[in-house]
């Protein structure tokens, strides 16, 4: 991506950057370009990473759930990404759902680029740029207040 998130704090910049790539290669199918942004992303704090792509993940949720997320709907938007991307692993997406949720511990054991590469699929077909700059808002809020 030729986007340089200027309007970012530094350090946040090259993780949405990394991030919209990630994204936008899931939602064109493209695994070689999905590829070199997952290994963009395993570069970065993985601790960083894995707060801009779960707070993505949530938001999105609320964004498509505004009246609450049941059950039925969790299984809709894992069968949904399972559907749409093959080389997603049903475990690992219900994983990442239920971590952006705050349902699971921080601690999972899944590989950071694995991690990734998931949350890139759940996040793909969305403009992405309006949801990275929600998510570090988002962050930034959060911060301030705690």
């Amino acid at each position: 991506m030729n986007s340089t998130w200027r309007h970012l704090p530094a350090a946040a910049r090259p993780v949405a950057a990394a991030v919209e790539a990630a994204v936008t290669a899931a939602a064109r199918h493209d695994d070689e370009a999905l590829d070199r942004a997952v290994a963009g992303l395993a570069v970065q704090e993985p601790v960083r990473v894995g707060l801009v792509m779960g707070t993505a993940v949530r938001l999105l949720l609320e964004e498509r759930h505004p009246d609450g997320l049941t059950a039925d709907d969790l299984r809709a938007e894992l069968r949904a990404t399972v559907a749409a991307h093959p080389g997603a692993d049903p475990q690992v997406t219900l994983a990442l759902l239920a971590g952006a949720l705050g349902v699971l511990d921080d601690d999972l054991p899944i590989a950071p680029s694995t991690s990734a590469r998931h949350a890139a699929f759940l996040l793909a077909g969305v403009p992405v740029r309006p949801l990275i700059d929600r998510t570090m808002t988002e962050i930034e809020q959060t911060r301030l207040t705690d």
